[in-house]
């Protein structure tokens, strides 16, 4: 199990997809850093705390809105290419490996190189609020954020996989869009848990104080309802566990039809 995920994970190592888990939550920490600066002005821009909520709202608005839905369906278009050029996963499939463990493998994958870039954006957040001089750094609220960011996410791996290695990258793009769009949208909704691009969205609301469009909550907003983090993390993680285990039935028919 590990050698196979082991494999995954060297495959990418040196890929644009590798440099791309380092460049894009820099990015998004570099460009709150830039728009908290034109928010200098606010009336409460001195109020150490509020630079923080203000800084952190911009990052983690920016990333469940615009990095989840895009960034999962071009890593897993980035993936699925990769396969593509090297022969469809025809050389480890000459080892007698079965196509569903190829496809966890994936899949299993694509989770670590998420956690990592998570990671990464935890660090550049608190780089960011260093350099604003933001004052004492909420070390728990940002690395909560950055982990249940990662956790209410782990479902659209498998779906964006499926949609690249089915049709490709228009399709994996164009999922993304709609889930971008749709999950922003249901976010404050009570339906919101029935859209998998909106659970990350709706999460950020008791966390970080921020509304799904970008504004930061006032104490007593209904959306900073914290009851709401349990089932936003436990059923994503259903979710994931049966769009892998179906997805994968899916690619083992799909290679042995080949």
């Amino acid at each position: 199990m590990m050698n196979g995920l082991r494999s995954e994970l060297l495959k990418y190592k040196r890929t644009f997809m590798g440099k791309l888990i380092v460049l894009v939550p820099v990015f998004f920490a570099g460009y709150a850093l830039i728009m908290q600066a034109t928010l200098m002005k606010h009336p409460l821009s001195q109020n150490r705390s509020w630079m923080w909520d203000s800084l952190l709202a911009l990052i983690f608005n920016w990333w469940t809105f615009v990095f989840l839905p895009l960034g999962f369906a071009l890593f897993a278009a980035l993936a699925a290419g990769q396969e593509k050029k090297s022969g469809n996963y025809r050389a480890l499939r000459s080892r007698c490996i079965s196509p569903k463990l190829l496809w966890i493998y994936k899949v299993a994958a694509m989770a670590v190189y998420s956690l990592l870039s998570s990671m990464v954006l935890t660090l550049a957040a608190i780089l960011a609020g260093v350099f604003a001089k933001s004052g004492a750094i909420p070390f728990r609220q940002i690395a909560a954020a950055s982990i249940v960011c990662w956790a209410a996410s782990l479902a659209l791996i498998p779906i964006q996989l499926w949609a690249a290695t089915w049709k490709g990258l228009f399709l994996s793009m164009g999922i993304g869009f709609a889930g971008m769009t749709a999950g922003v949208l249901a976010a404050p909704e009570p339906f919101w848990f029935t859209v998998p691009w909106s659970w990350a969205i709706r999460l950020m609301c008791p966390i970080v104080g921020v509304h799904p469009n970008g504004s930061i909550l006032e104490n007593g907003d209904p959306l900073l309802d914290t009851s709401v983090i349990p089932i936003g993390i436990v059923v994503p993680f259903a979710v994931f566990l049966a769009a892998t285990l179906l997805t994968a039935v899916w690619f083992n028919r799909r290679e042995e039809t080949c």
